[in-house]
């Protein structure tokens, strides 16, 4: 069995690429490689292309008829870029996934299996979300994720295909055994800080310390991508116990369940390293917010999936991870 994963080049998606093979199922992936590395595809099949090429998409299935499924993880996804070039980023993550969808649809492929976002919900008083809270995303990268979870969702209900979205929360670490990871050097998210600091002997400032969490800081879900690309392996191997014509759409929570604070992040990171980070508290920077996490009922119920690794794993094989994405990527 073969599985087409879009975007297969980039960080989620050569993870699922990996536990794919794992799992015994051959990743076939297309990436056109504006944001994802070559070197995460070597002796893995590659088509570089963009997904809104109808001939590239008939080739591989063509190609691979044993493709039985796609997971759709291609999209630019950087929230201030975003907000920079909202036209670019409509085009690249809603009318090209439309144009994608459509060539799926051509071939007879009608399972689909959606990489989304937690970002698409307003996380902002340190409380959980369930799938059935309000959406109300704030950037123009959340919207497209909102659009197209939509724009899937009404193509399912006409009875043209079937989708399963995926919300990620916040992914952090590698490929246990090492073969992809983050490909970013200076990854903005608080883990990349963390590590920053870390490395200069610089404290980390703890940006807010009075918000209404169970310490005071900020909180976020911080999962591991290894347990992501579990939860993708599932819902292929699901897939058509889950999604059947009256109930052709289904979108998951992917979090740890329990979220983990800014001070609780920081003590993790100290139970790993062998120097100790120090910390400094410092006011809010405009904008932030107490942040959210996720219940995970609805993925261990449909998906039979919780979290198995840490979060101090999860910070292990990210700290790992350095040396060898500083080996393996050329530029």
């Amino acid at each position: 069995m073969s599985v087409l994963i879009a975007g297969g080049a980039g960080y989620i998606g050569s993870t699922v690429a990996s536990a794919c093979l794992d799992a015994g199922i051959t990743p076939v992936i297309l990436d056109s490689l504006v944001r994802g590395r070559a070197e995460f595809t070597e002796g893995r099949v590659f088509y570089e292309g963009d997904i809104a090429d109808g001939a590239l998409v008939d080739r591989i299935f063509a190609e691979h008829p044993d493709i039985t499924a796609v997971v759709h993880c291609a999209a630019l996804i950087v929230v201030p870029e975003s907000v920079a070039d909202p036209i670019g980023y409509y085009e690249a993550n809603v009318t090209k996934s439309l144009a994608f969808v459509g060539h799926l649809r051509r071939n007879g492929c009608d399972r689909l299996v959606f990489s989304s976002s937690a970002s698409i919900y307003r996380a902002e008083d340190g409380s959980p979300v369930t799938e059935d809270s309000p959406l109300a995303p704030q950037s123009p990268y959340a919207r497209t994720k909102a659009v197209c979870e939509g724009m899937f969702a009404d193509i399912a209900a006409a009875g043209q295909l079937r989708v399963l979205s995926l919300r990620y929360f916040n992914p952090v670490g590698a490929d246990p055994l090492l073969r992809t990871g983050l490909q970013l050097k200076r990854p903005s998210h608080a883990l990349g800080m963390l590590i920053r600091a870390h490395q200069a002997g610089t404290p980390f400032p703890v940006t807010g310390v009075n918000y209404p969490t169970r310490d005071g800081t900020g909180i976020r879900d911080y999962v591991h991508v290894w347990d992501l690309a579990a939860a993708h392996i599932a819902a292929i191997e699901r897939f058509d116990s889950l999604l059947t014509a009256s109930a052709p759409s289904i979108a998951i929570n992917l979090g740890t369940g329990s979220g983990t604070t800014v001070r609780e992040l920081c003590a993790a990171f100290n139970n790993v390293v062998s120097t100790p980070l120090a910390t400094i508290d410092t006011a809010p920077r405009p904008g932030d917010v107490a942040g959210g996490y996720t219940t995970s009922d609805r993925a261990s119920r449909l998906l039979g999936w919780t979290p198995a690794l840490s979060l101090e794993e999860g910070i292990r094989s990210a700290l790992e991870w350095i040396p060898v994405r500083d080996k393996m990527l050329r530029d």
